[in-house]
């Protein structure tokens, strides 16, 4: 099992390409069961969850290949196709549901098993369910499988009105993906507004689809009878490029972000910029500048859906908590158990109390490096930052967390400046 060896205290100068939106990537290419004709997607990033989904999309029957210019990656969805995601696939990701609405909506049945993932707490998919439902598909789950099909004489999805109980990106995706071939207007009522939500719509209108409002609150979906094939670019990923923003601010340095969003990240540079980094949108990227460490001031935040603070920042932000002057207030609010990577930071010297949903951070002069943990993705990352500035070597653990939605996280950083590599246990 490899681990990833960081000795510490070095700034971070240069520039950095981010890579593709694992969590835009992955509907996308679920989106490709929705035609029979071919789909292209460039700017695919090289992550593990990538190639498990077309591991999925290969068991069913799907065509798929990789073209080696831009990240490029093509999906032939023709018949026969196979409408089952089986559980050997799906434990691992729990992006795999996505697979649910596209095979239903164009095939009339399918069988996904209940998905795996991160141990972050629960993120059940009854709300998945209950849109399908409403769009007249019945449903059970039996065996550990969500088993769906059409009733008896319908050959289509039907339009409906879906208000879900809370805002779910998965879910979003899972019913605007069905809407698209369902009979008559769907209105989703309380949809996600994250900018993979919006990339996976600007997708769909490529292939055909008649989608109002993404990117709000409310979306209108005119069903058709067929979807075309297309090419679409992934957007980058705005959590990398967050990741890379507190890594550069935390180590201290200057740095470029090729092809990074900062409007996709609003809430995040604003809180760098509160703490003391100068953070500068730029045509085609964003600049970060920053004396690192006491010269920041920690930053108080609370989690919540887009366009606020982003639970996926959470434990990047707090590593550089970790080490700013002063004391800050961190409340979780998407997720009951996203404090894992606490214990780990707690071993570099950080100074952490959590007490429910909320940690306190007090920062301190210095973290020393140790051997740590990663207990999820994102965790993962913050425990990189860090041990980029700790006094010593960091060992990180279990970094197959990190390769799930990090595209070649130390071969990026070593190329800023990082002391970084890894190795195999």
């Amino acid at each position: 099992m490899d681990k990833l060896l960081i000795r510490g205290g070095r700034p971070l100068r240069g520039e950095v390409a981010i890579s593709g939106a694992k969590n835009a990537a992955l509907p996308e290419m679920c989106a490709a069961l929705l035609t029979d004709e071919p789909v292209r997607l460039l700017n695919v990033p090289r992550l593990q969850d990538v190639r498990t989904m077309r591991k999925l999309l290969d068991n069913m029957g799907v065509a798929t290949e990789t073209h080696g210019e831009r990240g490029g990656m093509s999906f032939h969805a023709a018949d026969p196709i196979t409408p089952e995601a089986p559980y050997e696939l799906v434990k691992t990701m729990r992006a795999s549901v996505l697979a649910l609405g596209p095979l239903l909506a164009r095939f009339g049945r399918a069988r996904v098993s209940l998905p795996g993932g991160c141990a972050i707490g629960s993120r059940p998919v009854d709300q998945h369910i209950k849109g399908l439902q409403a769009m007249g598909a019945d449903i059970v789950v039996e065996h550990g499988y969500i088993v769906a099909r059409l009733p008896e004489g319908r050959t289509r999805l039907q339009g409906a009105r879906i208000a879900t109980d809370m805002v779910t990106v998965t879910g979003t995706e899972n019913l605007l993906m069905a809407a698209c071939l369902a009979e008559g207007e769907t209105v989703l009522e309380n949809a996600a507004q994250e900018p993979e939500v919006t990339d996976l719509a600007e997708m769909l209108i490529k292939m055909g689809a008649r989608i109002e409002g993404h990117g709000a609150s409310r979306i209108r979906i005119q069903g058709v009878e067929r979807l075309r094939g297309c090419e679409h670019a992934v957007v980058a990923d705005r959590i990398e490029a967050g990741t890379f923003l507190c890594a550069v601010a935390a180590a201290g340095g200057d740095a470029v972000l090729r092809h990074a969003r900062a409007d996709h990240l609003d809430a995040v540079i604003e809180k760098l910029r509160d703490a003391g980094a100068t953070v500068e949108p730029l045509e085609g990227g964003i600049r970060v500048f920053s004396l690192g460490g006491r010269a920041l001031k920690g930053q108080s935040f609370r989690t919540t859906e887009y366009p606020g603070f982003p639970t996926d920042m959470q434990a990047q932000f707090m590593a550089l908590n970790c080490v700013a002057a002063g004391a800050s207030v961190v409340t979780e609010t998407i997720f009951e158990n996203r404090y894992m990577h606490v214990n780990e930071l707690v071993r570099l010297g950080a100074r952490i109390h959590v007490d429910g949903r909320t940690a306190m951070i007090d920062g301190v002069q210095q973290l020393s490096g140790a051997t740590v943990m990663a207990t999820d993705l994102r965790a993962s990352a913050s425990l990189v930052i860090a041990g980029l500035v700790a006094d010593g070597e960091t060992l990180v653990d279990r970094i197959y967390h990190l390769d799930r939605g990090y595209d070649q996280m130390e071969e990026k950083l070593r190329g800023i400046g990082a002391d970084i590599e890894r190795v195999s246990a």
